[in-house]
């Protein structure tokens, strides 16, 4: 169902791999209620993927960027804005990579130059991207700019290794940079804590059917899906919430409350 939310507003969206990307599922939904917008994922990443469906499907051009690299999001700013016609209202960072995981290395045993990679893609990009945004002056006031997140920044997983540290990073610069935008421009910043989704990027992380198990066992309403994301997300982008900023908001399903769950509790009782 469409309501209409977004019509009129521009947009960039970082990050739409495959089908079980959130932010494909969020271009879709923004594309439904009215908003137009630009795609934009890593050349590399692009290679992998099959974005140019997605364009396809919604109307959309694709300006590949490195998000690590402050020349490549300065075209891409720039670019958009020529495209879309005029200053942005939203954007979505659904970026995330850890070659320590990739690779298989402990948390204990890290080889720091992958984790300065990681801590450069998943953490260190959405500053970049947001200071590009704000010294080009790229944002209508009332836009709105989110970042996906996960809640291995408040609590321990163990196999979620040093993105659990990007993410932590990550929630804090949505905070801090999140200040000066609102402050100088009216710009809310946001951090959406979701589930554990079966992502491209997500089953790569050890134990990752596990991850999923637990939390749909613990949480009183399930797993949140990657499409309840793109919906929660199309609210932030909304009107509806001007002035929701600086928050890390849980889209979990109740997870991030509970502290044990009867089906959890059930596999340790003895018949």
């Amino acid at each position: 169902m469409s309501y209409n939310l977004l019509k009129g507003k521009k947009g960039i969206i970082f990050g739409a791999l495959d089908e079980n990307s959130i932010a494909w599922k969020t271009a879709e939904r923004v594309h439904e209620e009215g908003g137009t917008f630009v795609l934009t994922n890593a050349p590399i990443a692009m290679r992998m993927g099959s974005i140019n469906q997605l364009a396809e499907k919604t109307g959309s051009e694709i300006i590949p960027a490195d998000a690590t690299s402050i020349e490549d999001l300065d075209n891409l700013v720039q670019k958009s804005m020529d495209i879309l016609g005029g200053k942005i209202d939203f954007v979505l960072h659904s970026i995330g990579m850890s070659v320590n995981v990739r690779k298989g290395r402990a948390y204990t045993d890290q080889n720091y130059d992958w984790t300065h990679k990681g801590m450069d893609v998943s953490a260190l990009s959405f500053h970049k991207v947001m200071q590009t945004l704000y010294k080009a002056d790229a944002m209508n006031e009332w836009g709105s700019i989110v970042a996906l997140t996960y809640m291995a920044a408040q609590r321990v997983f163990p196999d979620y290794n040093d993105m659990a540290d990007n993410k932590a990073y990550l929630e804090s610069i949505a905070r801090s940079f999140g200040y000066f935008f609102g402050r100088d421009k009216k710009v809310r910043v946001n951090t959406i804590s979701q589930s554990p989704t079966p992502t491209t990027a997500g089953q790569g992380v050890k134990g990752f059917d596990g991850f999923i198990a637990y939390a749909e066992k613990m949480s009183p309403l399930g797993n949140a899906t990657a499409l309840d994301c793109a919906n929660y997300t199309v609210t932030l982008f909304s009107d509806l919430t001007r002035r929701v900023t600086l928050q890390n908001l849980f889209n979990d399903g109740g997870f991030s409350n509970m502290g044990v769950s009867d089906a959890v509790m059930e596999g340790f009782m003895e018949e």
